[in-house]
């Protein structure tokens, strides 16, 4: 220890100094951890939810694939079920679509409807072809979402619905 007394203005300086240190590492840091965190974040399980529907059935005509996951809101989790309407196109390719209408948010229905080969939505006699591209004179604007789709061990795998982009 020195034998040297602080003055009460090196006291004050120490003090003040040590206090704004203090402070500017507590404003720092979040802003450290909001640039560092998705670097350091683990990739999730992956983008797409498992279903029970096996490829090999799949046809030309839509069925209704229900799936459900684990979402995690912060510190809540919670089971969440989805649908959507899946079929195989003229190429082979497996096109799944949301069956949200763009119009109103009701869910949209293939079979059961009087309409021959259309989706139907029930809210304001909403149609969509069979590729999710909405008819016109009919409410909705815009075309059905599509699921971005995966296979694995011979089962379909749904991603997060996107906007259309094969009409």
């Amino acid at each position: 220890m020195s034998k040297q007394p602080v003055s009460r203005r090196q006291f004050l300086n120490y003090t003040l100094t040590g206090v704004g240190g203090f402070m500017a590492a507590g404003m720092l840091m979040p802003m450290v951890r909001f640039a560092v965190d998705p670097v350091l974040k683990g990739e999730a399980a992956g983008d797409f939810h498992p279903t029970q529907q096996k490829v090999a059935d799949l046809t030309d005509v839509p069925v209704r694939v229900d799936f459900s996951y684990e979402q995690v809101d912060a510190w809540y989790t919670s089971e969440v079920t989805n649908t959507a309407w899946v079929y195989k196109n003229d190429k082979g390719e497996i096109v799944a679509l949301s069956p949200i209408c763009k119009h109103l948010g009701c869910t949209v229905s293939w079979e059961g409807n009087d309409h021959a080969n259309q989706f139907f939505c029930p809210c304001h006699n909403g149609l969509y072809e069979k590729s999710g591209k909405n008819v016109p004179g009919t409410p909705p604007l815009k075309p059905l979402d599509v699921y971005p789709t995966a296979e694995k061990d011979g089962l379909l795998q749904l991603g997060k619905p996107e906007a259309n982009n094969i009409v």
